[in-house]
């Protein structure tokens, strides 16, 4: 069984067009890149309004099962992909009614409009991320320290920040199946 070799590349465009190599594995990335790595996914480029456009602008680079256009990735060059993505439309917020013996009311029947974009997964130095500005500040500590309600677009805007840890996370010193003595605390037991 082969691999999956995804590039390392610094963004997204460099990992398809020009990466610095190939891994299968972070230690292999971690050693070409000279570097700590971090596995990342992110669309690229335009979006398209159908799949057959999406499959015809990276024609070679995406496995295309139509008719007369058959096209077969090898295994380890598989680090692209397509994906539908919804356009201009918020999450419904649905409030629960109780009307009818239902709890909840009938959704929307008209699904979203969509668009395809194409998404690379690809190893990225950790020297190449994206750095956090220092005015960003984790979304509790902005709720606590303003006085008065954040309005809902800030409030959106912060949940969608990556999670960051108050402070680093101290490691286990027991496993989830084992306990300490009562009377002998630097004794580490098997919990049944």
């Amino acid at each position: 069984m082969t691999s999956i070799l995804y590039p390392i590349a610094g963004d997204s465009a460099a990992a398809l067009v020009q990466p610095m190599g190939r891994a299968a594995r972070a230690r292999e990335a971690q050693a070409l890149a000279g570097e700590a790595v971090t596995f990342v996914t992110e669309p690229m480029g335009q979006s398209y309004a159908d799949r057959e456009s999406a499959l015809n602008a990276f024609h070679g680079r995406l496995e295309d099962d139509r008719p007369g256009r058959t096209v077969l990735v090898l295994p380890e060059d598989r680090f692209c992909r397509l994906a539908q993505v919804a356009v201009g439309v918020a999450p419904p917020t649905l409030a629960p009614t109780l009307k009818d013996g239902r709890r909840w009311p009938t959704p929307p029947t008209a699904p979203p409009a969509t668009v395809w974009r194409l998404e690379i997964s690809y190893w990225r130095p950790v020297s190449a991320a994206p750095q956090a500005g220092a005015d960003e500040v984790q979304a509790r500590k902005a709720r606590r320290s303003a006085g008065e309600p954040v309005d809902p677009r800030t409030l959106r805007a912060l949940t969608r920040q990556p999670l960051r840890a108050v402070r680093p996370q101290q490691p286990l010193d027991i496993g989830l199946f084992e306990r300490r003595l009562p009377e002998s605390p630097h004794i580490v037991v098997p919990d049944e």
